[in-house]
Order: C-alpha cells, then structure tokens, then sequence
C-alpha cells in the first residue's frame, strides 16, 4: 500500500509531460497552459487509491486517472470562460492568454482526449468504465448549470437541500466516480464500488463545506486567499444559506443589507453576524456529519482494516486542512 504522497509522486511523473501534437502551435500551448501551472491531483490519486484497495495497482489506473485530471481541466478551461475568471493557481486563466475561441477549443480537444485515453484500458471492463465516467461528466455539467441559475436567484430562494445536491453534483461525483473507476481496476465487487462511490461523494460535500468555512474564518496567510472572498461578492455558501436558515428577523434584514450595500467592513459584520447565529458551529457539525457518512460506508466494504488507512488518512487531511 502507498500513501497519498507517495502515489502523487507516481502520477504526477508519469502525467508531467507533453499530452498533444505540436501545431497548431496556439490551440494545443493553450490546452497545456493549465496543465502546467499544476494542480492538487487529487481525483487521479483517488482512482489510483480505489485500485490498491482492492488489488496491485494497475497500469490502466494510470491510464484512467490520466483521462479523469484531463477531464477535470477541461472542466476548469470552460469554467472560468463562463464566470470570467482572470487568475486560476495564481496565473492568467486560458481564455485571458490565448482568448475564448482558442481556450474552448483547448477544453474541446482535451475531452477528446480523454476518451482517447479510456479507450485504451483493457476491454473486460472498459465499457463499464465509460459508463461509469460518463455519468460523473454528465452530472458535472448539471451541477455547473443548476450552479450558474443559483446566481440569478435571490438567496433566500435557494433550499439548502438543493445547494447540497448541485455541490454533490459539480464537485463531489467525479470524486466519487474517481475511486468507483480505480474499484472496478482493482476488482471490487458492485457492492464494494458502490461504497467507494459513495465514501467519495460524502467527501466530497464535507470538502466543499470545509472549504467555505476556511474562506470566512480561516488564516488568509494559510489559506491562500483573501479572507471572506465568498462574503465580498454575496455567493451563495453553505455558510450563508443557513445564516438565512438561523438568524432572526433583524439579524437576517441586517446581513441583506450588508449585501446590497457593500460597506468597506463588510466581511467583518457579516462574520460577526454568522458568528452570532452559530453558523461557524454549525459548519463543523455538518462536516462531520458528512464525513461520519463517509466512514460508515468505507467501514463497509469488505477488505482488511489495514488497506483502508491510507483513504482514511487522506478525509482526514482533505478535512481538517488549514489551507
């Protein structure tokens, strides 16, 4: 068994290198731009994991987690097109260097590429890989859509329900799919894949409510970023739909006042205001929630004890991250 690190290390040594043809010379440097300002890898890493729970990694796990990076870049290319994003990792998005048509197309042949890369896997199970992928691609789709209406909704009008299924959606089901892939590699019965699947999804939503916990609370200098990024521009987090869920009548009348007006101490009121409707107690709460979930069904799968540490340290890490 390997760590997560250690897997990285393989991938990312196999995956660091040059993907397409030469010319034209302006659409494949633009579908290697995101490529090579890096990544965390984790869904590629996750498929690789799904493997070696079951079995001696496989080669054609590579393989797959190759297609499933590309196909998560390819997602971020179109992503940020859409939300007119300037800056991803630290560097000019696709689309400001080398322009819309150029970075769509970029995005359009690295999902070309991505079934090259599938179709090359052993035949006894690459249909039930392609299925499997599918499905994730196609409900990454859906949860950037239904994400993209969310934005031209009032916040009040959004169901936490419903903001838990579009997360689920846009990013926990290629997470889950990625360790489902690596279980099928690796020779997991339906069952066991199905609660990878499942292990992963749960993740994947504890991640996200992490993620936007360290946005409003979190250290700027550790995470990476500016403190109450999500507050500044009203976006809809699992933060700020249950503040609306919790807070009385004038502390809600409050926080859509600080929305609509924008005041220069903004993030700080609105923290204070989550602060003061529990909301940063709740947050925890509801990612061990979903982590707890996770567990359960990893606790299930039938291999020994022993195998399932190196996924148990990665929730661990995923979860209790400072950054």
């Amino acid at each position: 068994m390997h760590s997560f690190k250690e897997l990285i290390a393989q991938f990312s040594q196999q995956f660091d290198q040059w993907h397409f043809p030469e010319e034209p010379t302006r659409l494949y440097n633009a579908a290697s731009h995101i490529l090579q300002i890096g990544g965390k890898r984790i869904r590629p890493v996750l498929c690789l994991m799904g493997n070696e729970l079951f079995d001696d990694l496989h080669q054609d796990a590579f393989q797959v987690g190759n297609a499933v990076e590309l196909f998560h870049n390819f997602t971020l290319i179109h992503d940020d097109i859409m939300d007119k994003a300037p800056i991803r990792r630290g560097h000019q998005t696709v689309h400001m260097v080398y322009g819309e048509p150029a970075a769509i197309l970029a995005g359009d042949v690295m999902l070309i590429n991505v079934y090259d890369m599938l179709n090359k896997v052993q035949s006894r199970y690459k249909q039930k890989i392609i299925t499997v992928f599918n499905k994730a691609a196609k409900e990454v789709c859906e949860g950037q859509q239904i994400d993209m209406d969310f934005e031209q909704m009032e916040p009040e009008q959004v169901q936490y329900d419903d903001y838990v299924r579009m997360i689920g959606l846009k990013t926990s089901v290629l997470l889950a799919a990625s360790l489902q892939l690596g279980a099928i590699i690796g020779g997991g019965s339906e069952g066991n894949q199905e609660r990878m699947y499942a292990f992963g999804k749960n993740i994947g939503i504890a991640f996200q409510i992490q993620d936007d916990f360290l946005d409003a609370f979190g250290d700027p200098d550790k995470f990476g970023k500016q403190q109450g990024g999500d507050i500044l521009v009203n976006k809809k987090t699992f933060l700020l739909l249950k503040a609306l869920e919790l807070c009385n009548v004038a502390q809600k009348a409050e926080l859509k006042k600080l929305m609509e007006t924008n005041p220069d101490d903004k993030v700080a009121r609105v923290l204070d205001l989550f602060r003061s409707c529990k909301v940063d107690v709740w947050a925890e709460k509801e990612k061990e929630r979903f982590q707890q979930q996770a567990f359960a069904h990893l606790e299930d799968i039938a291999v020994l004890s022993a195998r399932k540490k190196p996924l148990m340290e990665l929730a661990d890490f995923l979860l209790n991250r400072q950054q």
